[in-house]
């Protein structure tokens, strides 16, 4: 079996592992405004162009990308993201690699998501800052696409036969592994059929890519197994939802800048600013990290979950927690932001989420009460209940339109605004279940 991890930094190494290694095609990776994963294949005799030059695509009908007037893009493979597919054949291997998108006289396009990131992270760079994210990626394993049917009625850390989708998770892992994309536990969860991979932690962009990537290889395993992975913040009625908690923090020289070993939450002074950051502009940015209507199927009382815009050190309904770290050898401080759900973007919300952050820093804001000390929680600002409400807000928001420029902001505001319109006008089973016996 093909080693799927290389260490490419230049157009060379990519052309020797291409053909050490008989690849027969490479793919190129890249995701529209929603984080949906685009791909187009090249063979390796074009391959060397394509590294030189980029490659030009028709870009009219991806979400959130370009006029038809002003169409044609260019991807631009990041050869470091160089890898063979671990769930495709051995016998002819493919590999992949993320691009950056370019409009054609080489500047860089506004709606990229990728780029979007790498612009926010080239700015803590120059500072010699680091952020370093570490998902907890839950998702479900149904029977087909057709109708949510799970494959078990296991429940939170249950083991097999009550757990019918081990197999498939231990798949998922040995492909993720081979991939370099370190997994640090995986369980069953509480809802049927439901589980959840723990990455370890990366830099935000490996990150990213490595959730992108996850996600396909998710994917490809449930297929393989006959059934049917699932993403969907909420698809079982009165069952937990999935989420996507994000533990993250910054870094400088191997320092973890929120550590503080003297502070009763062992949290530095810039950690608590940077959480209050995340709380303060919640509202405006739940757009981006709750990005569908669904995503606020999930996001009701009962489940704890984030409500409203709180932070605290155990209670799981906050939206952003502090944990206990386990190692005493080796203390941190990570921040858990809790809101957000599988089906996310990943390259715009860990955007958005570290330039809140560091606007809380910048800014000195002041971090409210923990929850776990609040006297009155009605105090606290509540969260967008709905993706209409959400929309709103995230257009109304100087900061967002800041964060990814006019252009893009305006293109996920057309976009949401689109899909909200669209589900307002469907008629629903409930609707018809409820209202045709009786009206």
């Amino acid at each position: 079996m093909i080693n799927s991890v290389f260490s490419c930094k230049h157009a060379d190494d990519v052309l020797r592992a291409v053909k050490d290694h008989e690849i027969a095609f490479i793919q190129l990776w890249f995701v529209d405004i929603l984080g949906s994963l685009k791909s187009f294949q090249i063979t390796p005799v074009e391959l060397e162009r394509v590294l030189e030059q980029g490659i030009g695509f028709d870009a009219s009908s991806i979400d959130g990308f370009a006029r038809i007037d002003d169409a044609d893009m260019l991807a631009i493979p990041d050869v470091s993201t160089f890898q063979v597919c671990a769930w495709r054949p051995s016998e002819r291997p493919v590999a992949r690699m993320f691009c950056t998108i370019e409009q054609m006289d080489g500047s860089g396009y506004t709606a990229d998501s990728r780029g979007i990131l790498q612009k926010t992270l080239s700015k803590i760079a120059e500072k010699g800052l680091s952020f370093m994210v570490a998902p907890e990626l839950e998702f479900f394993l149904f029977q087909d696409d057709k109708d949510a049917v799970p494959l078990d009625m296991g429940g939170y850390f249950d083991v097999a036969p009550r757990d019918m989708g081990n197999n498939v998770r231990r798949d998922i892992i040995f492909s993720l592994e081979r991939m370099g994309i370190g997994v640090e536990y995986s369980h069953h969860e509480a809802a049927p059929s439901q589980h959840e991979i723990d990455l370890h932690c990366a830099e935000a962009l490996v990150m990213a890519d490595a959730l992108m990537t996850s996600r396909v290889i998710i994917k490809e395993a449930a297929r393989c197994a006959n059934c049917y992975a699932s993403f969907m913040p909420k698809p079982l009625f009165g069952e937990k939802g999935s989420s996507l908690h994000l533990h993250q923090s910054l870094f400088k020289n191997g320092k973890n800048l929120f550590y503080d070993a003297n502070d009763e939450y062992k949290l530095s002074a810039d950690g608590k600013k940077y959480i209050a950051g995340i709380i303060h502009y919640s509202p405006e940015y739940m757009c981006i990290t709750n990005q569908w209507i669904n995503s606020y199927k999930r996001l009701v009382s009962g489940f704890d979950v984030p409500l409203q815009a709180t932070w605290a050190k155990k209670d799981p309904s906050a939206l952003v927690r502090v944990p206990s770290r386990l190692s005493k050898k080796d203390p941190q401080t990570f921040i858990e932001f809790r809101a957000g759900d599988p089906a996310l973007n990943p390259y715009l919300s860990f955007a958005i989420l570290l330039s809140a952050g560091l606007k809380g820093i910048e800014e000195n804001m002041s971090l409210p009460e923990a929850l776990e000390k609040a006297s009155n929680r009605d105090s606290y600002t509540f969260l967008p209940d709905n993706l209409s409400e959400a929309v709103s807000l995230f257009s109304e928001s100087e900061f967002m339109k800041e964060v990814f420029g006019k252009d893009l902001h305006e293109k996920i505001c057309k976009n949401k605004r689109q899909e909200w319109d669209e589900y307002r006008r469907h008629i629903t089973s409930f609707e018809l279940r409820r209202y045709l016996p009786i009206l």
